[in-house]
């Protein structure tokens, strides 16, 4: 049997912002940009926010990457699930400033799932990178201890690298591409 050749892998390139997230890139192509109002006043929940930077190997904020956050509600929910909350989209696209790298995520706490702790599953993509990278972020004041995801990981030290610092709804959480801080990445 003859089979076609692979095609070789491609980087999401330099313009990642411009395709999904135009404003961020300068360019006035929607009048609402996609993804960048995950939670409506009007949605229940306590508010955090989360801030951070993308570190390559080198320790340089990586300033073009896009992040996509994917959530349940503060009851544990995801949308279109029976009881989830109204108005509630369960997903974000962040995108660090490109002076200085950092980003933030103005969202709710989410609630336990299921057997999972409190979450925000996250999703990278950036010039360099062949296939999006999935992570998770965790909260420092929820119970993390039962979580099946963190409890896969079998270095305690590895573990605390999706767990954020900080309280009271402001939380600091930097992503390690590489180097001796990385962030663990799933395999989804």
């Amino acid at each position: 049997m003859d089979y076609l050749k692979e095609t070789p892998s491609q980087t999401a390139g330099p313009y990642v912002h411009i395709g999904l997230a135009p404003a961020a890139a300068g360019f006035d192509a929607y009048d609402r940009e996609l993804g960048f109002d995950p939670v409506p006043g009007d949605v229940p929940g306590d508010r955090i926010r989360i801030t951070g930077r993308v570190i390559d190997g080198m320790g340089a904020p990586v300033k073009d990457v896009l992040i996509e956050t994917w959530q349940a509600d503060a009851a544990g929910l995801y949308p279109g699930q029976p009881g989830a909350a109204a108005g509630f989209r369960g997903w974000s696209r962040v995108v660090p400033d490109f002076e200085t790298g950092d980003f933030v995520i103005d969202t709710i706490r989410p609630g336990a799932h299921g057997r999972h702790a409190p979450h925000i599953a996250l999703w990278l993509v950036a010039r360099g990178i062949n296939v999006g990278l999935q992570t998770r972020v965790y909260l420092p004041d929820a119970d993390n201890d039962a979580d099946p995801v963190l409890n896969l990981i079998e270095q305690p030290h590895r573990r605390r690298s999706l767990i954020a610092t900080g309280e009271g709804g402001a939380y600091h959480f930097d992503i390690h591409l590489q180097g001796d801080q990385e962030t663990v990445f799933l395999d989804v």
